[in-house]
């Protein structure tokens, strides 16, 4: 009985020393933000019916989207390269092919009307200022604006892979991988993924110089993205472990929240491709949680047999004693 006390109290101050360090520490020094739930309710709703055949007149005309925007399903690719666009914009604007899939429609709708507004980054670019967002807004064809958006995002729906075909890389590369790099390779279900720089996965190069010079592009683009947001996003490769899911999705969702002011614009992704995110972040910094969790249970039960074990060897070493 006095071991299993003195396990006992050492536990108890083991849990208060924990508390006082982590949880509660972290609770005084972060405030926490509750997820609004990735329904943008500054967002206006969309009342009309899109047709999905005007839309795609609209973006390949009047929107003149595809004067920016690569959309490769349908064979058209980027009209810049990443650094050029990036030296132009300050970003390289992303490709469209699966805008539909990944961004909210109301979302979508507000960011073809007025680009600052759904980016929440009014406070960076003022027109009575002369500070123009870089993506123009778009003011109609001539017809009802609100359905030609309407039309618009409904032909970004159609030609987008539909919601359970999204792959976790293929969220965070559209939402997140223009700005920011994921330094560590990894491997998800026996499939290597190379590191991400924000020009595109880095390949493997047989030549130093070609290296070199995929390192003075990529150098080159940050050098622009900076220029564009003050500093250079961070490498996200560990920051589902230093921030955790809560931190980043709720930071996603509105970045205003946690920094006023920021330059980080609010990405817009709907709550599936949000997870989408989370997880191609796990896939990267947590690579081994599967395996961990199955290890996990195999552990606690050889621990529990060698407790039984150690305090039946303890009785009869000591049963004499007592």
């Amino acid at each position: 009985m006095k071991e299993l006390f003195i396990l006992a109290v050492v536990t108890v101050f083991t849990l208060v020393t924990y508390y006082l360090v982590e949880p509660f520490a972290h609770s005084q020094m972060h405030k926490h933000i509750e997820s609004e739930g990735f329904v943008y309710k500054d967002l206006p709703a969309l009342t009309k019916k899109g047709d999905a055949a005007r839309g795609k007149e609209l973006v390949m005309g009047a929107g003149a989207c595809a004067g920016c925007h690569g959309i490769e399903v349908e064979g058209m690719p980027a009209p810049m390269d990443p650094v050029t666009a990036a030296q132009s914009y300050g970003v390289n604007p992303p490709d469209l092919s699966n805008a539909g899939a990944i961004f909210d429609p109301k979302f979508l709708a507000a960011l073809i009307k007025n680009p600052a507004h759904a980016l929440m980054v009014e406070h960076k670019f003022d027109p009575n200022k002369g500070q123009m967002h870089p993506m123009t807004s778009f003011y109609g064809a001539g017809g009802d604006i609100d359905q030609e958006i309407a039309d618009m995002v409904a032909y970004l729906q159609s030609i987008a892979v539909k919601k359970e075909e999204l792959t976790p890389a293929m969220a965070f590369e559209t939402a997140c991988g223009r700005c920011h790099a994921v330094h560590y390779p990894y491997v998800v279900d026996g499939k290597a993924h190379p590191a991400w720089t924000q020009i595109g996965e880095k390949p493997t190069f047989k030549h130093k110089q070609d290296e070199l010079a995929f390192e003075t592009k990529v150098l080159d683009y940050q050098d622009a993205l900076k220029k564009y947001m003050g500093t250079l996003p961070p490498d996200l490769s560990m920051y589902i472990r230093s921030r955790g899911e809560h931190h980043i999705k709720t930071f996603i969702e509105n970045p205003q929240n946690y920094l006023k002011g920021t330059a980080m614009p609010r990405v817009g992704v709907t709550a599936e491709a949000a997870d989408k995110v989370i997880e191609h972040l796990e896939n990267v910094g947590d690579s081994k949680r599967h395996e961990r969790a199955e290890l996990g249970p195999k552990v606690l039960i050889y621990m529990l047999i060698f407790a039984l074990f150690a305090i039946l060897w303890k009785k009869e070493v000591w049963k004499d004693l007592h």
